[in-house]
C-alpha cells in the first residue's frame, strides 16, 4: 500500500511538473502570426503612400525573420517580438516598426539577430549580455547620420507609459536616431505618468545610450485618423488576440 501511495505521489508530481513546463512554454513561446495579418501590421507602422516600396520581413519563430516583400526604398518593416533590453521572454510583445536605410543597417540588425538567438535556446539574461557585448566590441554600431524609425501603427504592445509595464498602447509616433543624447541635452523633462509632458519631443534610451531615440508623438487629429483608417486591421488584430484589442479610454 505504501509503495502504491509513493508511486501515485511521484506520478502526480511528474504530471504537475509537465503541466508547469507546458504552461511556461506557452507563456514564453512565440506564436506565428498569419502571414497576411503580420505583413499588414508591420506596414501599418509607416505612411500609406510609402508602403508598396518597403521591404517586409515576417517572423518564423523557429528560424527568425524571413524576407516576404523586397522593396526599393531602403525602408524595412517587421513586427518585433523580442525586446532584448527586458531580459524577459514573453509571447505577447508586438511592436510594428519600420527603419529607414541607415537604421536597417544598424538598429534593425540588432532586432533581427535577437530572434534566432532566442530560438537557439539562449536565456533572456544571456541574450541581453550578448547584445550588450556586441555593442561594446562594435559588432553593432549606431547610425553615422540622421534618420528615423516609423512607429505610426494604430496599436502596439510592449513596456510603456505610465509605469514601464507591458501595455497595449495607442501611441503612434516617430523615432529619430539620437545615439548618446539625453533629455538633459535637449531640455526635455518627460514624466511617463503625465501624458501632457510627452507631447513635446523627448529622449527614450532603449537599453544602452547608443540606442537612444528622440520621440515625437502624433497629434490628436493624426492619431484619430490613423485609428479610423486602420479600423479593419484593428478588428483583425483584436480577433486574432485579445491582448491586441484597443484598450478603453
Amino acid at each position: 500500500m505504501k509503495a502504491k501511495w509513493v508511486l501515485a505521489t511521484i506520478t502526480i508530481s511528474l504530471i504537475g511538473m509537465v503541466r508547469s513546463a507546458s504552461s511556461q512554454a506557452t507563456a514564453t513561446t512565440i506564436d506565428q502570426m498569419p502571414a497576411k495579418l503580420e505583413a499588414q501590421f508591420a506596414l501599418s507602422a509607416m505612411p500609406v503612400a510609402l508602403r508598396d516600396m518597403a521591404t517586409v520581413y515576417l517572423l518564423d519563430p523557429a528560424k527568425g525573420y524571413q524576407l516576404a516583400q523586397r522593396g526599393t526604398s531602403g525602408v524595412t518593416c517587421l513586427v518585433q517580438r523580442t525586446v532584448w533590453e527586458m531580459a524577459d521572454f514573453r509571447n505577447d510583445i508586438y511592436i510594428p516598426l519600420c527603419y529607414d536605410a541607415v537604421g536597417t543597417k544598424t538598429y534593425l540588425k540588432v532586432i533581427m539577430d535577437a530572434a534566432p538567438l532566442r530560438t537557439q535556446g539562449m536565456s533572456p539574461v544571456a541574450l541581453k549580455a550578448e547584445i550588450e557585448n556586441r555593442w561594446k566590441n562594435e559588432t553593432y554600431k549606431a547610425p553615422e547620420k540622421a534618420g528615423l524609425s516609423y512607429m505610426l501603427a494604430p496599436v502596439f504592445r510592449t513596456v510603456g507609459p505610465p509605469d514601464l509595464k507591458v501595455h497595449t498602447n495607442v501611441m503612434p509616433h516617430l523615432m529619430f536616431y539620437a545615439p548618446n543624447i539625453t533629455n538633459e541635452d535637449i531640455g526635455a523633462v518627460p514624466n511617463l505618468s503625465v501624458h501632457s509632458s510627452l507631447l513635446s519631443p523627448f529622449i527614450d534610451k532603449q537599453g544602452i545610450a547608443e540606442q537612444s531615440y528622440m520621440i515625437h508623438l502624433s497629434g490628436d487629429e493624426e492619431k484619430a485618423k490613423i485609428i479610423a483608417d486602420e479600423k479593419n486591421l484593428l478588428a483583425a488584430l483584436c480577433t486574432y488576440r485579445a491582448s491586441l484589442c484597443v484598450p478603453p479610454n
